[in-house]
């Protein structure tokens, strides 16, 4: 049971990936944390050009956990902090500048992480 759970997640997560993709974000990973975060099961990460192509992206991915009945638990942004986060429980969406996902450093933190190929 929890297998198929896992796998309908990662098919949610992989069109969010895609619906990222398709809007020109940078940098795209998914990594399986599974068993190494005590919060979630899954991170995509990914890199804007600009705050508003951030925003744009997160609308984004906020449309395909909508159209795949997703409640996000949360979203966190803060007027200029280069950071938003959607928070869909099972896996979050980081989406960055360029200068704060340099500086947040997540894929090096979860450098141990198996990531997923979309």
């Amino acid at each position: 049971m929890k297998h198929q759970e896992d796998e309908k997640t990662l098919q949610i997560i992989k069109k969010c990936a895609e619906a990222l993709a398709d809007k020109k974000a940078e940098q795209l990973r998914i990594l399986d944390v599974r068993g190494k975060s005590p919060i979630t099961n899954f991170f995509v990460l990914a890199t804007a050009n600009s705050e508003p192509h951030m925003k744009a992206l997160c609308n984004e991915a906020d449309k395909v956990l909508k159209e795949n009945s997703i409640t996000s638990v949360g979203r966190d942004f803060t007027a200029g902090s280069g950071w938003m986060v959607i928070d869909a429980f099972d896996f979050m969406i980081h989406v960055f500048t360029a200068q704060q996902r340099d500086a947040y450093r997540l894929d090096a933190l979860w450098k141990d992480a198996e990531e997923i190929k979309f």
